[in-house]
C-alpha cells in the first residue's frame, strides 16, 4: 500500500506563506468565533499519521526540525551536510527519495518552504493538500505557489472554521 504526500501549511490570503524574513507570527485568527464549525483541525492528529517529514535548509535554519525529534526529517540542501539522529540532508534527487519512501508506505508531511513545495507541485506529486487561510493579507513574502505549474485539479474532502481561520484539504482527483 502507498503512502501520501501531504502538504500541509498555513498561508495569507494573498498566498503568502511566510513574510519577507521568514516569519510566521501573523499566522493567528481574528478571535471571531462565531462563525466557527463543530469540527476542528487537528494538527497533533494529524502528526500521528506521519512517518517523515520534508523541509528545505531555511527551515531548518530557523530550528523547525527540532519540533519533529521523533519523525524522520529530510532536509532539501545544497550544501554537504552529515546526517545525525533523525535528520536526513539531501542534496539532490530529493522527488525520487521522497517517491521512494511514499512507495514503501510511509505517510510524508511536507512541511515547506515554498522552494522546495515548488518542486513537488511542479511533478504533481502531492496527494493531499492541507491549507490554512490566515485573515490577513500581507502584501508581500514568500509565496506558496511559484510561477509556472501544471494544472491540478482537486477535491475538497473537508473544511473547518476556528477564529477565522479556514482550513481546508483537498484530495487530488482522480483522473
Amino acid at each position: 500500500m502507498n503512502g501520501k504526500i501531504i502538504l500541509n501549511l498555513a498561508m495569507s490570503l494573498d498566498g503568502y506563506i511566510a513574510d519577507e524574513q521568514g516569519g510566521y507570527e501573523w499566522i493567528v485568527g481574528d478571535g471571531n468565533s462565531t462563525l466557527n464549525t463543530e469540527n476542528k483541525w487537528e494538527h497533533n492528529k494529524f502528526l500521528e499519521d506521519i512517518d517523515v517529514v520534508v523541509m528545505g535548509r531555511k527551515c531548518y535554519d530557523q530550528g523547525f526540525h527540532k519540533d519533529f525529534k521523533d519523525i524522520d526529517v529530510y532536509i532539501a540542501t545544497s550544501q554537504d551536510i552529515d546526517n545525525y539522529e533523525n535528520y536526513h540532508f539531501i542534496g539532490t534527487d530529493i522527488l525520487n527519495t521522497i517517491i521512494n519512501l511514499r512507495n514503501e508506505g510511509k505517510n510524508i508531511y511536507l512541511f515547506g518552504g515554498g522552494g522546495v513545495i515548488d518542486n513537488f507541485t511542479k511533478a504533481d506529486i502531492i496527494d493531499e493538500y492541507i491549507i490554512g487561510i490566515i485573515p490577513t493579507i500581507l502584501g508581500k513574502g514568500r509565496k506558496l505557489f511559484l510561477e509556472n505549474n501544471p494544472k491540478i485539479d482537486l477535491d475538497l474532502n473537508y473544511y473547518s472554521v476556528e477564529d477565522g481561520i479556514i482550513v481546508m484539504k483537498y484530495l487530488k482527483r482522480n483522473k
